[in-house]
């Protein structure tokens, strides 16, 4: 449910209904997302408004090295500061129309007038851009969902709009349970992508490879668990991450082991 779709509340939708009877939002639990990882490296992005809400988009956009335009009149300092540094572009005026638009992979609306709202929503849909208009779902084609960020990690929760107070407790509880470990295992599992990549022949293969490491003992998320926090003194290596490195050296050891015997 929307921020603003409760009974009473002024209409926000482009169903304009004056006052909110929050039909706007009927079958959004029922509706199938497709779940997708954005690569916005290079790609333009525009955030329109630039309230509170306006700077936490332009920050998660800025995270993921989106090339980030603000369209507002007046803007949150953080925004103001990101413009005068050049991590962005601010355009100190109001929604313009299409042109706004124009080689934009992504577009979200973060104003308090519905009118405006409204009107970037349909000019990206004419354009079949992407399209979020913050806390109203009907005016988005995709949602923004709760985030768990331990780079590399990316765990994304979602309610589909029902309750983001929700999302942010199952966030906070993932936070907990997929820490630092499981970021640093991915790393070390990633070193060694490139010798399974050039030796073993099937993708079958390499998923049996992994799956040996990842499943198998010792436990290498206990492993790493196992180092004080802050890890090994500086110049050394704790002995959780060597104790993963010796495991991925064994299995790769085993490998050759087996094909010699073939």
């Amino acid at each position: 449910m929307p921020a603003q779709a409760y009974a009473g509340k002024e209409c926000v939708c482009q169903l304009r209904r004056g006052i909110c009877d929050q039909s706007c939002v009927q079958g959004m639990l029922e509706t199938p997302f497709y779940i997708a990882c954005l690569r916005l490296t290079g790609r333009r992005c525009v955030v329109i408004g630039g309230g509170e809400i306006g700077l936490e988009k332009v920050e998660g956009l800025l995270a993921c090295d989106g090339e980030v335009t603000v369209i507002a009149p007046e803007a949150e300092p953080a925004i103001a500061e990101y413009a005068r540094e050049g991590s962005i572009g601010w355009e100190r005026r109001a929604y313009g129309g299409p042109a706004d638009l124009q080689g934009a992979f992504i577009a979200i609306a973060a104003t308090d007038d519905s009118d405006v709202n409204i009107a970037v929503f349909e000019d990206a849909e004419r354009r079949t851009m992407l399209v979020n208009v913050v806390d109203v779902p009907p005016l988005c084609n995709f949602i923004l969902p709760a985030i768990v960020r331990m780079s590399p990690l990316a765990i994304a929760i979602s309610t589909a709009g029902a309750s983001p107070t929700l999302a942010k407790r199952m966030k906070r509880e993932i936070e907990a349970q997929f820490g630092e470990p499981y970021a640093r295992l991915a790393v070390l599992l990633n070193e060694a992508r490139g010798w399974a990549k050039g030796t073993l022949a099937t993708y079958q293969e390499r998923k049996e490879f992994f799956e040996g490491i990842v499943n198998g003992q010792p436990d290498p998320i206990a492993l790493l668990r196992a180092d004080p926090p802050g890890g090994a003194s500086e110049g050394s290596e704790p002995a959780g991450e060597r104790a993963v490195r010796e495991l991925i050296a064994r299995a790769q050891d085993a490998h050759a082991l087996a094909v010699s015997r073939a």
